[in-house]
């Protein structure tokens, strides 16, 4: 059997195996990530495993990589990599993803023995003296306004040719209302119209 082939049967035993499962996905043909623990949990992971092309005659790639595993030491990272890569070298020639993803349940304990929790305030503050940080000068990057041609041309037709707006550009126009028997009659500035 070649390893194509070895692949696509191991897919299909993983497909009908975590059916349903939440912790299980399938990320593309040759790469599967489990997430092992509770959601949310300080001592969750996402383990990932990505095949190779002569994959199972050689070790997959295992990885921590993923976002969801930012609280996670590096320490940590590095020896969960470290135990479930010395545990594949035994299963060498066969398919092992589903091993290696029950040896990391079964293992997770001592994997995250290391892990401390993180509060919230502890995470804030870490966030924060990274954010408040200065950035150099030569980083910070001012935005102007943008404006379109539309609008630039409507502010050219307000303002005259020293850049100022003419006087009386914001004034109010004053309309009076005076109410007849049967109707209303409105004037505006500079009409003086005194029939109903």
């Amino acid at each position: 059997m070649s390893n194509r082939e070895a692949q696509d049967e191991e897919k299909e035993v993983l497909m009908s195996i975590y059916e349903g499962d939440d912790c299980f996905k399938c990320l593309n043909d040759t790469t599967y990530q489990y997430r092992v623990g509770e959601k949310g949990h300080f001592q969750s992971f996402l383990l990932e495993i990505a095949w190779q092309d002569e994959y199972p005659e050689e070790i997959p790639k295992v990885s921590l990589k993923a976002f969801y595993n930012k609280h996670i030491n590096k320490p940590t990272k590095e020896f969960v990599v470290t135990q479930v890569k010395s545990e594949a070298e035994q299963w060498l020639g066969s398919a092992m993803t589903y091993t290696l993803f029950e040896f990391a349940k079964e293992n997770a304990e001592d994997f995250m023995k290391d892990q401390v929790e993180v509060t919230r305030e502890e995470q804030e503050e870490v966030e924060s003296n990274a954010a408040s940080n200065p950035v150099p000068e030569a980083k910070k990057k001012v935005k102007k306004e943008q404006l379109t041609k539309a609008q630039k041309r409507k502010m050219l037709d307000r303002i005259d040719q020293k850049g100022e707006r003419p006087r009386g550009s914001d004034w109010v126009d004053v309309v009076k209302v005076r109410i007849c028997s049967s109707s209303i009659i409105v004037y505006t500035k500079g009409e003086k119209n005194d029939t109903c």
